[in-house]
């Protein structure tokens, strides 16, 4: 069979050529670009925030149990009895939460559902453009103006302030540049990649003079020490993101929630895929509601280290940013963050950079074991001694 190539297109087949089947607003995307996945071995990963226990030895048990014969057939299509214990958990009925495929779909549904695509022909006027508005504060998760992109929506985007807190509510109210009445607004909580932690009390104000959805991400909640999930079912606009990634060790998995109205809830879920969460996900995250006080355990473990590392990383020259997840952002002394990044990279430790970024002068770094740690600080003290 004769190979069709690229540079050599066969008679008749101008008007089809692949670059022309495409959708402008994809040629024109700029994809989500995901932490490093490292192909070299002995490499410590510190650089895309994973738990670094394992999960509980009973979810291990129960997802080995699985791999049986039920691996022919369909998982529960809804999650019914993860979003029953989930109910238990939060006090909420099961109307209240959906499942997905990680919560990055539930944020690609909530995209889909509530913010409008922008019109070919733009009629103009500020309900209008609201309605087409997918809003959130800067720096913040990097896969929120992709979906706005891929959805065709239009973006708003306003700074943190310069200590990556939000904007007082006064000082919103009285800016033309925040949309209260946006269709869909996305607040990490606590911040990425900063590390910053909000009050209930700051977020719930702001809920409060909201007219659109809001979502509260709180993929990192689990090492904070407030979380928001009670406004979710506070306020019938807003809704809360939770995942078993971060805090649970469950990345492999991929398995995530929202807990919202039960409106807000079933709007979704029309245009959730079907099946949209994998059978062994779903054993996993049961099992792992079964045994939260052995990742409670873990979350302190995690915390301690954190307080320890930035602690010894100040005292090393770094700017650490308080932090209330499972990593820090720390300026470093001397060499420019990209050099340092290289120069832990040579030393097999791999942490994350994002260049032309609010952060470019910072590394953002996983909280790992303390065996981790240690290997880190030893690899800053011999670049420090000679930086060159």
């Amino acid at each position: 069979m004769k190979k069709i190539s690229s540079s050599s297109p066969t008679k008749g087949s101008a008007t089809r050529a692949p670059r022309r089947l495409i959708r402008q607003l994809v040629h024109d995307l700029h994809g989500y670009v995901p932490g490093e996945q490292p192909k070299i071995k002995g490499l410590i990963k510190l650089n895309t925030n994973e738990n670094p226990y394992p999960p509980a030895p009973g979810v291990l048990a129960a997802v080995r149990a699985a791999t049986d014969g039920r691996l022919r057939l369909y998982p529960n299509p809804t999650a019914q009895p993860l979003r029953e214990k989930l109910a238990k958990l939060h006090g909420c009925a099961p109307e209240n939460i959906l499942v997905g495929n990680g919560s990055d779909e539930l944020l690609a549904l909530a995209t889909r559902a509530f913010a409008e695509p922008v019109p070919p022909i733009q009629a103009g006027g500020r309900a209008e453009a609201s309605a087409c508005t997918v809003q959130f504060f800067a720096p913040g998760y990097s896969l929120y103006p992709v979906l706005a992109a891929i959805h065709g929506s239009r973006t708003n985007v306003v700074s943190l302030d310069a200590e990556f807190g939000l904007p007082p509510l006064a000082v919103l109210k009285k800016s033309r540049a925040w949309d209260f009445r946006a269709a869909l607004t996305y607040v990490t909580t606590p911040n990425a990649p900063s590390g910053r932690g909000y009050t209930r009390a700051e977020l719930d104000a702001l809920c409060a003079a909201h007219r659109g959805v809001i979502i509260l991400d709180e993929a990192y909640v689990d090492f904070a020490a407030e979380d928001a999930l009670p406004l979710a079912l506070k306020y019938p606009h807003v809704l809360v993101a939770r995942t078993f990634s971060k805090a649970y060790s469950l990345c492999f998995q991929r398995v995530g929630y929202f807990v919202g109205h039960p409106d807000l809830i079933a709007a979704l879920n029309k245009l959730r895929d079907s099946y949209n969460v994998n059978g062994l996900g779903q054993v996993a995250a049961l099992a792992t509601l079964d045994d939260l006080p052995y990742y409670r355990a873990n979350f302190r473990r995690i915390i301690a280290t954190r307080e320890r590392l930035t602690s010894a990383l100040t005292e090393a020259g770094f700017a650490v940013r308080p932090s209330q997840t499972n990593f820090i952002l720390a300026r470093p002394p001397g060499l420019p963050a990209g050099e340092w990044l290289e120069k832990l990279r040579a030393r097999k430790i791999l942490v994350r950079w994002f260049p032309n970024s609010p952060v470019s002068e910072y590394l953002r770094i996983t909280i790992g074991t303390d065996a981790e740690a240690d290997t880190l600080l030893r690899a800053v003290r011999a670049i420090l001694k000679s930086p060159v």
